[in-house]
């Protein structure tokens, strides 16, 4: 697929015009939202702890644990996108109340997924966060969604198991910021050499890790926490993985297969499913709104359905940004899958 042509109008400027006036991310709206969210994590994930497996209370609070816990670690989008003081001390708090516990700290991302949205990577094979999903065999989706079991064991060994080792071997460490340190779906990507700011904020951040993880097994050595929260955790931790990759396999059409791809590719291979109240239990955090956030990234969360509303009222109806569009979950993952599966490529019909 190639979306070099540089002649196609993009409509940027006009949609920039639209929604200039949103641009500016207000922190009482990250605030509340992520504390309510990780404490309802935190509460569901305690009770679960304490239930009896197998009984219906074990899995209602369960449940809980998961889309709270995963609204919360989704923030981890937002704190790469937000300018340095835009929201203080936003980061720090989460990665103590989110990030460590959960052994996802912020700059496993951070650093990261700025890489997905250059538009020389976007699409390629050094985007970390992009597979032609859609052009290959269907097995590889699978695989995609069952990976995700094995997901809480990859960032225990990480973090809890590699870690301490790696702060006292220097080339281990190395070796681990840069193919063991991020939040990725391609696997073959590598990062770039973390600044000297930025090593030691990781070594902070593993060290923090280990610190909650070593309070954790201290207590449940002397009979103060139940054994049950590690296998709590992991459940949490698979659930929320499980439920992202599901999202994950919606945001794009997955359909570029290497070649660089410019501003209108990139908006016609996302994707923006405004849908119902429902829709932010899977795609929180302004992420059903994927489509739109790829053509303005700098566009707070918060922001994103006023934006997406008013795009759709003001802009003409040959605007790229309706490329990105489409009505449901199920209709763009039937048709990644049919893609898949060899029979064509096609488009889900527009939505708005």
């Amino acid at each position: 697929m190639d979306g070099s042509s540089s002649a196609r109008p993009t409509g940027l400027v006009e949609a920039r015009k639209i929604v200039n006036d949103l641009f500016r991310p207000r922190p009482g709206f990250y605030w509340p939202d992520m504390l309510v969210s990780a404490a309802i994590g935190w509460v569901g994930f305690v009770m679960a702890s304490r239930a009896s497996p197998g009984e219906p209370a074990f899995f209602f609070w369960l449940l809980l644990s998961v889309l709270a816990m995963y609204r919360a670690l989704l923030f981890i989008h937002e704190l790469t996108h937000l300018s340095k003081g835009a929201v203080p001390g936003f980061e720090a708090a989460w990665n103590i109340l989110i990030g460590l516990p959960m052994l996802v700290p912020s700059l496993a991302y951070t650093g990261v997924h700025t890489d997905h949205h250059r538009r020389t990577i976007y699409g390629t094979p050094g985007d970390p966060e992009y597979l032609p999903l859609g052009r290959g065999p269907r097995r590889q989706v699978i695989l995609f969604l069952v990976e995700t079991v094995l997901a809480p064991a990859a960032f225990f060994l990480r973090f809890v198991v590699l870690a301490p080792v790696g702060l006292i071997v220097p080339p281990l460490h190395g070796w681990l910021e840069r193919r063991a340190s991020s939040l990725v779906i391609n696997l073959a990507y590598v990062r770039k050499e973390l600044s000297t700011a930025d090593r030691v904020r990781m070594r902070w951040m593993e060290v923090g890790s280990l610190a909650v993880w070593g309070a954790a097994a201290f207590l449940v050595v002397r009979g103060v926490l139940p054994i049950q929260v590690f296998l709590v955790w992991y459940l949490v931790s698979f659930g929320v993985a499980f439920v992202n990759q599901v999202r994950t396999l919606g945001a794009h059409r997955y359909r570029n297969d290497g070649p660089a791809m410019d501003v209108v590719g990139q908006v016609a291979d996302s994707v923006t499913i405004p849908g119902a109240w429902w829709t932010e239990l899977w795609a929180p955090v302004g992420l059903r709104y994927h489509g739109l956030h790829h053509y303005l990234p700098d566009l707070p969360y918060h922001a994103l359905g006023r934006a997406h509303r008013r795009l759709v009222e003001e802009l003409p109806n040959d605007a790229p940004y309706r490329l990105a569009v489409a009505r449901s979950l199920p209709e763009v993952l039937s048709t990644l899958w049919r893609n898949a599966g060899g029979k064509g490529l096609q488009d889900a019909p527009l939505g708005g």
